[in-house]
């Protein structure tokens, strides 16, 4: 009775007192701030100091997530975590990828909105006709607008060419991710490595063509922040989801390293695991992304 007792009360390892998450909140807050005063600096073609806050705070957040990293490993090859504090990581890590999903819910849920109820009614439906004639008389309802109030003209970001290949990369990085997760749990190291590191380049891969993708954009089709509703929807969806796959990719890094210092074994390595978790989520909101953005 004892025995049992022990085995379901065990000791829940608390953590001394820690500088990151003051650190990682700090790094946010220059990040929005740099990064909302360099949309509006370039919009403006105005040159302020937008980037060297958001400078300061993607530094700010490489330093936090080192650091937090080093001391969560350091914890976890000392033998501190109990069977009951893996759980409590497992529900966090679930229901952090649930903010996730609602984090691009939201986004989604903008952009069905401007296709499905303020383009239509811009055009005169649901017998607005008198507003469209006040506001837009010579609106056309369509998605993409390629046209905004001002007479700014752009032109459509293609399914075809980059994001199409952009596609077959993540999802065929998913793919060796799993292998290299099978690998680990029949203890096939060098699978695990070499697919881990084949993940890596294909993420990297990813975000360098979303960087060309950009170029392209920007001085080839005319998309830009100031494309009306098209191009704020556009580079927000897949701005934000660059974000991901950079943070995914940093993961992905730190979990190889530690692969070939030899941590983790078949049955205890849940951060491998939360990784891949991560990783397949940023997959599939791509997927959706690539749907709705460029296909439909």
């Amino acid at each position: 009775m004892e025995k049992v007792m022990q085995q379901e009360y065990q000791k829940y390892y608390v953590p001394a007192q820690s500088p990151w998450p003051i650190v990682g909140a700090v790094a946010l807050f220059l990040i929005a701030i740099g990064a909302g005063n360099l949309v509006i600096e370039v919009s403006h073609g105005e040159d302020g100091y937008g980037k060297y806050l958001l400078m300061a705070g993607i530094v700010a957040l490489l330093v936090m997530l080192v650091g937090w990293f080093k001391n969560q490993i350091d914890e976890s090859m000392s033998g501190l975590y109990s069977d009951q504090l893996g759980r409590s990581y497992r529900q966090g890590m679930s229901w952090f990828i649930f903010s996730e999903i609602m984090f691009f819910g939201a986004f989604f849920g903008a952009l069905f909105y401007a296709r499905v109820v303020s383009v239509p009614w811009l055009g005169g439906a649901s017998n607005n006709a008198m507003t469209n004639e006040v506001l837009w008389p010579a609106f056309e309802a369509a998605w993409p607008l390629l046209t905004t109030p001002a007479g700014t003209e752009t032109q459509q970001m293609g399914a075809a060419g980059l994001p199409a290949i952009n596609t077959v990369i993540l999802l065929l990085s998913s793919v060796t991710l799993h292998f290299a997760h099978v690998g680990l749990e029949k203890n096939k190291r060098k699978q695990l490595a070499v697919l881990l590191g084949i993940t890596i380049l294909l993420g990297s891969t990813f975000l360098a063509l979303q960087v060309e993708e950009y170029v392209h954009a920007y001085q080839e089709l005319g998309l830009t922040l100031q494309s009306g509703v098209y191009g704020n929807t556009f580079f927000m969806l897949t701005g934000f989801h660059g974000m991901h796959v950079t943070l995914g990719t940093i993961i992905l890094i730190v979990l190889f390293f530690r692969v070939l210092k030899g941590h983790f074994t078949a049955h205890n390595h849940f951060a491998f695991q939360a990784g891949s978790w991560y990783w397949h989520f940023v997959d599939v909101v791509w997927v959706m992304l690539y749907m709705f953005v460029y296909v439909l």
